[in-house]
C-alpha cells in the first residue's frame, strides 16, 4: 500500500471515528485499528489527535465548498437554476451522513477553542464561495434576471433548509412514528420544497 493510501485510509477512519464519538471520545488507537494500520504508524502521519482532526475539518468543507462552487460555476444554467442545483448538491451530502452536519455543530458549541479553530480553518473556504456568489448574484440583479440579494443572506438560508430537517428527521421519526414518510420519501420532498423556497427568494 502507498503512503498516499495509508493516509487516506488514516483520515476515512479518523472521519468516521470523530463523527461517531466526536473529539473527545475518540481514540487514536480505535482510529489505528480503523485504519488497519499500527498506532506508530499513525502517529508517523499525524503526530497528535488534534492535527488529525484539523485535517479532517478542512478536508470535508473543502469537499462540501468545491462541490457546491463548481455546480453554481455552471454558466451553462441561468443563476437560479444554479444555485438551485448547489443547494441541491449541498442538501444531498448532508442528508447522506447527517451526523456530520451533527458532529460540526457540536464541537463549534461545545468546545469554544475548537470553534475557533474550524473557523480558522475554513474561513478562506467559505470566503470564496462567498465573494464569487455574491459577483454572480449582482451580474444577474443588474440584468435583470433576479432581484438584488445579499450572497451571506442567501447561504445563511441554503444551510439552514438543508440542515435542520435532516437533523430533526430521527426524533420526529419517533414522536410522529406512522406519519413521517421514509428518510428516502423525506428527503425527495425536502429537496423539492428547498428548490421551490430559493426560487421564490430570488424571483423579482
Amino acid at each position: 500500500m502507498s503512503k498516499q493510501n495509508k493516509e487516506q485510509d488514516i483520515l476515512l477512519a479518523a472521519e468516521e471515528e470523530f463523527l461517531t464519538k466526536g473529539y473527545d471520545g475518540a481514540r487514536t488507537t480505535s482510529i489505528a485499528q480503523r485504519a488497519g494500520v499500527t498506532h506508530a504508524m499513525l502517529h508517523y502521519y499525524f503526530r497528535t489527535k488534534e492535527q488529525l482532526f484539523n485535517r479532517v475539518v478542512e478536508q470535508k468543507f473543502g469537499m462540501v465548498a468545491m462541490t457546491v462552487a463548481s455546480v453554481i460555476a455552471d454558466s451553462s444554467l441561468p443563476i437560479v437554476e444554479r444555485i438551485v442545483h448547489g443547494a441541491g448538491a449541498h442538501f444531498d451530502i448532508a442528508s447522506k451522513d447527517p451526523k456530520l452536519p451533527a458532529f460540526m455543530i457540536h464541537e463549534i458549541l461545545s468546545n469554544p477553542e475548537r470553534s475557533t479553530m474550524i473557523r480558522e480553518k475554513v474561513k478562506w473556504i467559505t470566503l470564496n464561495v462567498y465573494q464569487n456568489l455574491q459577483a454572480q448574484l449582482d451580474m444577474a440583479a443588474n440584468r435583470g434576471e433576479i432581484r438584488k440579494i445579499d450572497a451571506v443572506d442567501l447561504l445563511m438560508d441554503i444551510i439552514s433548509l438543508n440542515i435542520f430537517g435532516v437533523l430533526i428527521y430521527p426524533f420526529m421519526s419517533q414522536i410522529a412514528d406512522g406519519f413521517l414518510p421514509s428518510y428516502e420519501d423525506f428527503k425527495a420532498k425536502r429537496k423539492a420544497e428547498i428548490a421551490d423556497t430559493i426560487r421564490r427568494k430570488l424571483s423579482i
